[in-house]
């Protein structure tokens, strides 16, 4: 019998505010997006668990396109295996508008296609049930 908890997905937007820019370009660090994983891994774990929970792990990062300052990003989590305290989530940031400072100041587009930046697979654990 699979557990319903399987499945479940948590989405989280992001404006990247220009003080995260970290090399030129613009171009914001990998890690920026490891923490956004962090925070949403957290909501999955309240919902599934109604605890915080703690991140154990990732058994996979892959670094797939440039995150730049002015963007909006799109973290999604999905819950892939539930064990007895750990769960495994599916994680992907993707790049949904971006900052056309070639167009002005604060000019931005949405984009037509979404550019996924970051996919991950982690481990979180939660305490035992009461």
């Amino acid at each position: 019998m699979s557990d319903p908890r399987v499945g479940l997905t948590v989405t989280h937007r992001r404006y990247v505010p220009y003080s995260h820019a970290h090399y030129a370009g613009n171009l914001v660090d990998g890690a920026y997006a490891l923490g956004l994983f962090g925070d949403v891994a957290t909501e999955v774990c309240i919902r599934t668990d109604g605890d915080e929970g703690l991140f154990a792990s990732y058994s996979d990062v892959q670094f797939k396109a440039p995150m730049k300052a002015g963007d909006v990003l799109e973290v999604v989590a999905t819950v892939t295996r539930v064990g007895t305290r750990s769960r495994t989530i599916d994680f992907a940031a993707r790049v949904v508008c971006r900052g056309r400072p070639d167009k002005g100041e604060s000019a931005a587009e949405v984009l037509a296609e979404p550019i996924v930046a970051v996919t991950a697979t982690g481990t979180v654990v939660v305490p035992p049930a009461a």
